[in-house]
């Protein structure tokens, strides 16, 4: 518009003149404004740049049906993919410590936002890269206070917000469920990452609490890296467990159908998050997916309208679902009681 008016401004003296010169100047007048405005109008609009942060492989089902849904969640508050808005998707491919390096390029990239798809890795590489561009997280399983990724759920504080699932609570909830579906488990492997606080902190204080409780013993077996899992595998085979639970963790998500495999071949029903049931587990208990990519989808649109993080409290999960793998069941020669079934959210069969 400043251009606009300098141009006027030369003309405006001949305006000044007689009534013909008069004329000629007011349709010269006329003439910029429309083409001014034409000009302003086909100016094509920034699109707003996503970036997508994930330890994943692309071409996994559980990262397609998850990045599948979060378009689908954006889609409904009214923003495309490629025409609103386009998204930058980094993946490292079960290899966290590439995380750091496809966080940082996010950045050189200058994204208006980067959402977060897991946990502490996730959050911490995405965190270390920048203290400016908002953070929105998907939040499994770590808890974003402890972590000291934010400073309150009600106030995070920095340039981090969103969702958190706090997913070690539901330890005990999960146990209890594979002892209801599989009665005659006693004893249970549990694969953990001690890399991962929160897999330290489920296997140290609240597995052993609801095991006791439900008269289980617990086969605790560390996973350092994807080439730790063959060996583990073996040692399982010899100690013979009657079940098997996996917790959240990029290591576990990352190597979700080698886990489900080695389940399958043992015939050891296992239990977990819903990555775990959609590659060929028996049972998951967790936050439902499609409510959770939902309110992701909500804080994107709040942030990239003008929103700081700083003052948009942290959600937890409130809605859960249980899933059971009724194929998967088939398979190992489980049948899982009735008012198991009648309480599951979803049968896959």
């Amino acid at each position: 518009m400043k251009k606009k008016s300098g141009l006027m401004a030369q003309h405006s003296a001949l305006c000044r003149g007689e009534a013909t010169t008069r004329i000629l100047c007011l349709s010269l007048t006329i003439v910029m404004w429309v083409v001014g405005a034409t000009v302003e109008a086909q100016q094509p609009k920034k699109i707003p740049r996503a970036g997508y942060l994930s330890t994943g492989e692309p071409a996994s089902a559980f990262e397609s049906t998850r990045a599948a849904g979060i378009r689908l969640a954006l889609r409904e508050l009214g923003y495309i993919e490629g025409q609103n808005i386009a998204t930058e998707y980094r993946y490292a491919e079960g290899k966290v410590d590439r995380l750091p390096e496809l966080a940082a390029e996010l950045v050189r990239l200058k994204v208006d936002i980067i959402v977060v798809s897991g946990g502490d890795p996730e959050i911490r590489a995405a965190k270390t890269a920048t203290k400016t561009i908002p953070i929105v997280m998907l939040g499994p399983g770590v808890d974003p206070v402890e972590a000291g990724f934010i400073e309150s759920l009600a106030r995070p504080g920095g340039n981090i917000t969103g969702l958190t699932n706090l997913s070690i609570q539901l330890g005990g909830k999960r146990l209890e469920l594979l002892k209801e579906a599989v009665p005659k488990v006693a004893r249970v492997a549990v694969l953990y990452d001690p890399v991962l606080p929160s897999n330290i902190r489920l296997m140290k204080k609240v597995l052993p609490a609801a095991a006791w409780t439900l008269g289980l013993t617990l086969q605790p077996r560390e996973v350092r890296g994807p080439d730790n899992f063959e060996r583990v595998f073996a040692a399982l085979n010899k100690e013979r467990p009657d079940g098997l639970y996996v917790p959240t963790g990029s290591l576990m998500i990352a190597n979700q159908n080698r886990i489900a495999d080695f389940a399958s071949k043992s015939r050891l029903p296992s239990v977990g998050s819903r990555f775990l049931v959609d590659a060929g587990g028996l049972i998951s208990y967790g936050a439902d997916s499609a409510n959770r990519y939902r309110r992701l989808a909500i804080y994107v649109d709040k942030v990239l309208k003008g929103a700081k993080p700083a003052d948009l409290p942290v959600e937890q999960a409130t809605k859960f679902e249980l899933v059971i793998n009724l194929k998967t069941a088939k398979q190992i020669g489980v049948a899982i009681p009735q008012k198991v079934l009648a309480r599951a959210d979803k049968v896959i069969r």
